[in-house]
């Protein structure tokens, strides 16, 4: 009995701070409490949501977009191979480094500039990408793949340099609905382009010039084929000039949010200070990293593990194909529409997961052990992969539903679950002059995850 009420003692020490707390430090930090002040907005809701959107889309896009770099690379067996984990090393790897160095630099950092640096680094790489599906088109698979992954780099410099903004410039507002609505649009970032991709391939290819199976040998290796169809390129082009589109309205939303926001602080200012507005520049407290560790050690934990198993998923997912013999196969599920279809149904799944945080009976913000535990515990699904059709060579389950439903949407539902709920529930464990510092500090273990992850997946796959 003694150890249990111990333990449930230990338990009652971690609780979120009380409202009482926040409100009476919101005067010594006016920026940090604009939530509060201005209440609730559905025009600020939805520029969050586009924020979240944008700041996921390059990475969604960079894997629906997996059959047609399978068909730029397919003059290299090497690259053929490896185009997709590397990928995605680049991507975790210049992500985690952008963000933990912007961790660092908190005092008199400027998070809306940030913000609007990443959107305009996509905006351009976006353009070069469209570019290189009309031109230059006789560059060699190597040749393409140094692009790629200068292209890779930047976006991800960008998604860094998002990440770290958004969250913490949404943690100032002490709003969860408007955090809700990154997640959210994070995850619709995923479904989007995954559509895009399936219809421009549809529309612009006829059945034969889809990929079949015979991209695909039975062997341990891909053996890329220069007869084999092509993916239209047109297909690509619509994608990127998407991206490119989706850059530029969340750019243009967001600088009239800034014009917005700035004119009702203003107006608040004036009238709390008779005097005038002051001409001091803001400074921000910085608080240490082990400090936010120490008081976010499991919400930081579930999140970083989270995402950790879920990097496992793209490299699964671009080498699992349908059961169905290729002569019996309709459109969608020859690989040039089967790979971003399951990617879809992962992507709807992490969609369904995020909006579950907006219902308060499922909440557990206030269980961040169970968090932990239930993120460990996700362990399972990529043992379940080994279950489908990894390269055409069968499958345990005989069963495209097995694996775009059971394996592929609940993976995404656990994954947008876990990872909405940390991120949204981490404002609570901190002061509220340290909720900015504590939004950047969960991007970096969100980040720190995919890291891990990526670096894991050069050794899964079968």
């Amino acid at each position: 009995m003694d150890r249990l009420r111990r333990l449930w003692q230990t338990e009652q020490l971690y609780e979120p701070l009380s409202d009482d707390t926040a409100d009476s430090n919101d005067q010594d930090h006016p920026p940090r409490s604009r939530g509060s002040k201005h209440g609730f907005s559905y025009i600020d809701y939805t520029i969050f949501f586009l924020l979240g959107m944008s700041m996921l889309w390059a990475w969604n896009m960079f894997l629906a977009a997996g059959p047609y770099f399978q068909m730029r690379f397919r003059g290299d067996a090497w690259i053929f191979e490896n185009f997709q984990a590397s990928e995605i090393s680049v991507s975790t790897a210049t992500n985690l480094v952008a963000v933990l160095v912007l961790a660092r630099l908190q005092a008199n950092a400027s998070y809306s500039g940030r913000i609007l640096s990443s959107l305009v680094i996509n905006t351009a790489v976006f353009l070069v990408l469209s570019l290189f599906t009309k031109a230059f088109r006789d560059i060699g698979a190597r040749g393409y793949f140094g692009i790629l992954m200068v292209a890779m780099f930047s976006a991800s410099l960008a998604t860094g340099l998002c990440q770290n903004g958004v969250f913490a410039y949404v943690s100032g507002f002490g709003e969860p609905r408007y955090t809700q609505g990154i997640m959210t649009g994070q995850a619709v970032a995923g479904v989007l382009p995954c559509i895009a991709q399936i219809v421009s391939v549809l529309s612009v290819s006829t059945p034969d010039s889809i990929p079949r199976h015979d991209t695909f040998t039975r062997d341990s290796t891909i053996a890329p084929s220069p007869a084999s169809p092509e993916v239209q390129p047109n297909s690509a082009f619509a994608y990127f000039l998407t991206a490119t589109i989706v850059s530029v309205i969340t750019l243009l939303a967001f600088l009239y949010f800034l014009t917005r926001t700035g004119r009702q602080s203003e107006t608040l200012q004036n009238a709390n200070n008779p005097e005038g507005p002051s001409d001091e520049p803001e400074t921000r407290k910085t608080v240490p990293l082990l400090v936010l560790l120490s008081k976010l050690r499991w919400p930081a934990s579930a999140v970083f593990v989270t995402f950790a198993i879920t990097m496992v998923s793209p490299v699964f997912t671009q080498r699992i194909i349908s059961v169905r013999p290729p002569s019996q196969q309709p459109a969608i599920l020859q690989p040039a529409c089967f790979i971003p279809l399951a990617y879809l149904f992962w992507n709807t799944g992490d969609l369904v997961g995020r909006l579950l945080t907006a219902m308060p009976s499922l909440s557990l913000v206030r269980r961040p052990k169970l968090l932990l535990f239930l993120a460990a515990s996700r362990i399972v699904f990529p043992g379940l992969y080994y279950l489908c059709n990894i390269r055409g060579r069968g499958a345990v389950v005989n069963s495209d539903f097995f694996y775009l439903v059971v394996v592929q949407l609940l993976f995404g539902i656990t994954n947008g679950y876990l990872g909405s709920i940390c991120m949204i529930g981490a404002s609570e464990w901190v002061a509220p002059e340290e909720r900015e510092a504590a939004g950047g500090f969960m991007g970096l273990c969100l980040v720190a995850g995919l890291t891990v992850g990526s670096l894991a997946s050069f050794a899964v796959g079968g």
